[in-house]
């Protein structure tokens, strides 16, 4: 007898580590994160009435990539990763296309965290990680039945991560994570003694 593996819930990983120029590009990236921090006064306000420890530029601007041409050299780079993702999942687009719909930076500071949450009105969402100083906080990802097992025993400690009800990941600068919108996710509190720094994506089908 055996068992079949059904439903499963791919995460897409890659990284930006490694190609040329990584580093100048990396150091650009967190330059133009840590501008907006300081001069987008609305994200600032946004993040301060929302209790949101650090920065976010999810509610005030919504186009990075022509503001900053490093935001759309990363756009660049997300869109390959985005379509190598969609043929992975087997996506019948049927003529249409996945599109980089929205892009945000994300500036953590130490003991922030951001609860756990879907993108309900995308196909693909990610996070590219520009600075995880030592003690960063992962990326928490929820096993989506959870909420429908109900009387099921809890997994023993050292379960395979394809069976945990919660996998942790500890990305590095670079890292490219990407998942289906409808997973659920959260970033626990940050235990570094610095900015956790990231910029998340979501990709509409159009």
């Amino acid at each position: 007898m055996a068992s079949r593996i059904l439903f499963a819930t791919p995460l897409f990983e890659a990284s930006l580590n490694g190609e040329k120029g990584f580093e100048a590009f990396n150091a650009e990236l967190e330059e133009a994160v840590r501008d907006l921090a300081e001069n987008d006064g609305a994200g600032r306000a946004w993040s301060r009435d929302h209790a949101y420890k650090g920065y976010t530029s999810y509610a005030s601007l919504t186009d990075l990539p022509s503001r900053y041409p490093v935001f759309g050299a990363l756009k660049k780079k997300l869109d390959r990763h985005a379509a190598a993702f969609a043929q992975e999942l087997a996506f019948d687009l049927d003529g249409r296309r996945l599109v980089l719909e929205d892009l945000w930076v994300n500036v953590l500071k130490p003991g922030g965290a951001h609860s756990g949450h879907i993108h309900p009105h995308s196909v693909l969402s990610g996070t590219v990680y520009v600075a995880t100083p030592p003690g960063a906080s992962a990326l928490k990802l929820e096993d989506p039945r959870l909420a429908m097992m109900m009387a099921s025993p809890p997994r023993l400690a050292d379960a395979p991560e394809s069976l945990r009800s919660f996998v942790y990941l500890q990305p590095a600068a670079g890292t490219v994570l990407m998942w289906e919108s409808w997973l659920r996710h959260e970033v626990p509190p940050n235990a570094a003694k610095t900015d956790r720094l990231s910029v998340s994506f979501n990709y509409a089908w159009r």
